[in-house]
């Protein structure tokens, strides 16, 4: 797992809809942090900050730390408010969590040695993706940032499917059965490219 995303936070007690945009004047994000068998927190967040985090695509997907003060709250984003039309950040909502707590969030794949592929170097084939990302459910802990496939060893006609998928331990597909397996990627022949014949006169 790569270096946890940081944001700086203040705690505030004032709350309500006409102090919220007050807050948002001086260029801050109202937000909660709840969860964990803990009270909610009121804080606010520099509209910058967040701004630069929610840039990254881990933001969405991996346990954060919250400073606030002295303390450090580790949490993951539930919903993040947007106006509509401009996209400016409104409000975000974070929940805590800890090796004990399981998520369900969803992963890209990485697709390894494409080039490298026997079917398509030997055989002439070439790699079909139909999945692009899988949701799991995992803990909080141990939240992998992609899964990767070699597709180094597929011959023409091999595929990869769900069911074939090495995850983090203790992790898994929810609903998964041999119903629900989905291809993810495999090696087909190439379309052939039919030339139309001119027409005689």
């Amino acid at each position: 797992m790569s270096e946890q995303i940081m944001i700086n936070a203040v705690s505030r007690s004032e709350l309500g809809s006409n102090r919220a945009r007050n807050i948002r004047s001086e260029n801050m994000v109202p937000a909660v942090i709840y969860g964990n068998e803990k009270e909610l927190l009121n804080v606010n967040i520099p509209l910058n900050e967040l701004t630069k985090a929610s840039q990254n695509d881990l933001f969405f997907t991996q346990v954060l730390i919250i400073k606030v003060g002295d303390n450090d709250e580790k949490v993951v984003l539930k919903e993040l408010q947007r106006e509509p039309m401009k996209g400016k950040l409104l409000h975000a909502d974070f929940m805590r969590v800890s090796r004990k707590t399981m998520l369900k969030v969803t992963i890209p794949f990485n697709f390894l040695n494409e080039e490298d592929c026997i079917g398509v170097k030997t055989e002439g084939g070439v790699v079909t993706k139909t999945m692009r990302d899988i949701e799991i459910l995992c803990s909080a802990e141990n939240i992998p940032e992609v899964i990767e496939i070699d597709v180094t060893g597929l011959n023409l006609g091999d595929s990869i499917r769900l069911t074939d998928l090495s995850l983090p331990e203790g992790s898994e597909i929810p609903g998964l059965t041999e119903d629900t397996d989905q291809m993810i990627v495999s090696v087909n022949a190439p379309k052939a490219e039919v030339e139309e014949e001119p027409l005689e006169e």
